[in-house]
């Protein structure tokens, strides 16, 4: 963009031998045109008036655009072209002689965006004398340079500045903008009604940004977001250009100009910022965006309470846990006539115990990371409600250190029902020994064993074993009447509200019922077998007596069979002998 035009103009008087008088003036235009596309400003003339006395002198002279950028560091907004190369500074020479006046016109172009349209572009022309020589006959002597004598002072600068400004239009008198933000977060894959962002689930989240100024022209429009550190940003998404850049200046700190090189009163931008969620930890228990929107103009505090958007969401672990187990062995034998190396019995204990395995394991299907849960394990530790505790834990253990677990101890793990020495109770109990028992936790009234487990952290698609080795009193399984009596221990996982966990919705089970059963060998002791053939040779002879006398009474001992066999050969023989009469005729 071409900004204008320069002269240089120097003119060489008449005066004391050896004195120089240098007057010297920079124009440059009022304003530029910033509706332009490509902007034009004026002539600006550079000037030069020399007094001298019969001899030519030289100027050298360096002419800076934009030179209050450069002091600062920064890039010039506008540019020379010489020689087909675009350059800040143009460093030229003069040959001025008497009476003599020299012009240059220079050319400087605006860049294509320029941020600043605020701060005016100060041209700067920097000036010194170069070699002269003084004219006698034809004879030519070099003579040392001269220094100026007019308009410099001491420690300045021997240099003109001039500056040209941005037009701006305004309809108020302090040209103020009015800007206001709105804003809202958009989780990506997940619908609108999720209050929550599950860490690990949702890959990157957008904040759809509107921008809109109701005040006059505002200039230098930036829209500031600060964030977590643990975000990326990955792009920003406009539906249509509309002159919005975004630069990460640090990393949780991103601006974005809008409506480059102003924006224009009653205007309207929308555009949306995409970060990166992945990396989130979730210590933080909220993700919070501050946004900021400012401008170069002067902006009426009355109207800054709608510059500044907050915009959060609850962080969360969503986890989807389940547990799976099993028991060995998943059935045994007790009674009597069991084989006493089947079972363990304690070091000072009579009882007969038998020994179980129980292993289970605690899965994290995901997307989040599980921080922590609770592990509650039930065993049905009683056949009755008054009854003796049956199971006594020795050992548990959780894999990899991820977790301990705590219950109440048994105490007296070997307790021995008194017997009832009637042998008649005994058989009476042994016959009735038939059915099925179930004793499950789930179930009112019953007593239970609880082992409490505390799990620590478990990473997606990690899982945690817990193994627990208990044995089970059978001395008390003998005095039940069931034949098979079935143990449902149940194990359930539980998250903590207070890490802020969720489950999945319709995910995996968390409870998984652990089954064993305990089955009777139905076979009595010697001495009952003994008295059961006897009874039962009692109880049979006494059943043939009672019938014979029932068959005696009912006379079956006391009928004429002699008397029936030979009336019944009698009838025998009349109807034979009746059948051969009616052949004959």
């Amino acid at each position: 963009t071409k900004l204008g035009s320069m002269s240089v103009i120097g003119c060489g008087f008449p005066a004391r031998p050896d004195l120089f008088l240098i007057t010297h003036a920079l124009w440059t235009t009022g304003s530029i045109d910033r509706w332009l596309e490509s902007n034009y400003c004026s002539l600006t003339s550079f000037v030069f008036f020399f007094y001298f006395f019969f001899f030519t002198t030289g100027l050298n002279y360096n002419l800076t655009a934009d030179v209050t950028k450069k002091e600062k560091s920064q890039q010039p907004r506008v540019y020379f072209v010489t020689s087909g190369e675009t350059v800040g500074q143009v460093t030229e020479k003069l040959q001025l002689s008497y009476m003599q006046e020299k012009c240059e016109h220079y050319l400087a172009y605006v860049k294509k965006r320029v941020k600043d349209v605020i701060s005016p572009i100060v041209f700067e022309a920097a000036y010194s004398l170069g070699e002269h020589v003084l004219e006698r006959g034809k004879e030519d002597k070099e003579l040392p340079p001269l220094k100026p004598v007019l308009r410099w002072k001491k420690g300045q600068k021997i240099a003109q500045r001039n500056q040209t400004v941005f037009e701006r239009n305004c309809q108020s008198d302090d040209c103020a903008a009015d800007l206001k933000l709105q804003g809202k977060l958009l989780l990506s894959s997940v619908d609108d009604r999720t209050a929550y962002l599950a860490l690990g689930a949702v890959r990157n989240i957008s904040l759809n940004i509107s921008i809109s100024n109701i005040g006059d022209d505002a200039y230098d429009t930036n829209v500031f977001f600060n964030f977590s550190g643990e975000l990326f940003f990955i792009k920003m998404w406009q539906k249509e250009e509309l002159g919005i850049a975004c630069e990460l200046l640090e990393s949780d700190f991103l601006k974005c100009s809008v409506g480059f090189p102003f924006m224009r009163s009653k205007s309207r931008y929308e555009f949306s910022v995409i970060f990166d969620t992945s990396h989130l930890s979730g210590q933080e228990e909220t993700l919070t965006f501050l946004v900021t929107a400012q401008s170069g103009n002067l902006e009426r505090t009355e109207s800054l309470h709608d510059n500044t958007l907050t915009l959060s969401v609850p962080l969360m672990h969503e986890v989807d846990s389940s547990i799976n187990g099993e028991v060995f062995p998943t059935s045994f034998f007790y009674g009597d006539s069991v084989e006493v190396s089947n079972f363990v019995q304690l070091e000072n204990h009579e009882c007969l115990f038998q020994s179980l395995n129980f292993t289970l394991q605690v899965y994290n299907a995901g997307p989040s990371t599980l921080p922590g849960a609770f592990l509650d394990i039930s065993f049905p530790n009683r056949l009755s409600a008054t009854g003796a505790e049956i199971f006594h834990v020795q050992q548990m253990m959780v894999g990899q250190d991820k977790g301990n677990c705590s219950f109440h101890r048994n105490h007296s793990p070997c307790v021995v029902p008194q017997e009832n020495e009637n042998i008649f109770h005994t058989i009476f109990a042994f016959f009735t020994k038939s059915g099925r028992k179930v004793l499950d936790c789930e179930r009112p009234g019953r007593s239970c064993l609880i082992i409490r487990c505390n799990l620590s952290s478990l990473a997606k698609a990690e899982s945690c074993d817990i193994s627990i080795y208990t044995l089970l009193n059978t001395e008390i399984l003998k005095k039940d009447s069931s034949s098979v009596i079935q143990f449902v221990t149940r194990a359930r996982v539980q998250v903590d509200p207070d890490l802020r966990v969720v489950e999945v919705p319709n995910g995996s089970p968390e409870e998984k019922p652990v089954v064993f059963e305990a089955l009777h060998n139905l076979e009595p002791r010697g001495y009952v077998v003994g008295w059961i053939i006897a009874i039962s040779l009692l109880v049979g002879i006494l059943i043939f007596l009672l019938l014979a006398v029932l068959l005696w009474k009912m006379g079956f001992f006391r009928r004429r069979y002699k008397e029936i066999i030979e009336a019944e050969k009698n009838r025998k023989e009349n109807e034979d002998s009746w059948d051969w009469v009616q052949k004959n005729q």
